[in-house]
């Protein structure tokens, strides 16, 4: 067998512990789905629409996959602090329980967690270009973590105050250190980093 379509068909048994028939501690597959996205989300892809986009589901599905969890006391609505109109989507703490202890992926995190850090990071790369590979031939784009973004711009804090300051270009808005770990559903992959200089304060793109 080769090696490619054995890696493959690995994969697709791995997959099992995400995509199953029925309902596993009271949720379906796409809603385990919908609530692992919303707790990894950034503020700004916590909304419904970018919640659909995610899990591939219409509008209408993805607002009944809404009003399961809310039912369940998983998640509650939020006004948007970035646009009045919207509404944020937040995990409650009885959602990050049922996350922590009964999230279907559970068993294969602790499996690749067992993995020394050379693999695990090996193992990353390699399903990251694989994505960015199936992106670029089916023209679509997945969410990912926001430090990998195009659109995160770093500068270095002035005076007085230590560390790297962060902002996203794409929704002109301060982003913390913690929301760089965080999941986007507007993230667009950078090869380099863009970088505000002090003090002129200006953009820098370092050649491709």
């Amino acid at each position: 067998m080769p090696l490619a379509r054995e890696a493959v068909e690995l994969l697709i048994q791995a997959a099992r512990a995400w995509y199953f028939e029925g309902d596993r501690h009271g949720l379906r597959d796409r809603e385990w789905m919908a609530l692992r996205f919303l707790g990894r989300a950034n503020r700004f892809s916590r909304t419904p629409s970018a919640l659909a986009g995610f899990i591939g589901a219409t509008r209408a599905t993805a607002s009944q996959i809404v009003k399961t969890l809310e039912t369940k006391s998983y998640i509650i609505r939020k006004p948007s602090h970035e646009d009045k109109r919207s509404v944020v989507l937040c995990v409650t703490a009885q959602g990050e329980k049922c996350l922590a202890q009964h999230d279907p992926i559970n068993p294969v995190l602790n499996a690749v967690t067992a993995l020394d850090s050379e693999e695990r990071i090996r193992l990353r790369d390699s399903l990251r270009e694989i994505l960015n590979q199936l992106d670029a031939t089916h023209q679509r784009l997945n969410a990912s973590i926001c430090r990998d973004c195009m659109f995160l711009a770093e500068r270095s804090a002035p005076k007085g105050r230590a560390g790297t300051e962060y902002t996203c270009r794409l929704y002109r808005a301060p982003i913390s250190p913690d929301e760089i770990e965080l999941l986007c559903a507007s993230f667009e992959r950078a090869n380099d980093r863009l970088r505000v200089d002090e003090p002129a304060d200006r953009m820098r793109v370092a050649s491709v």
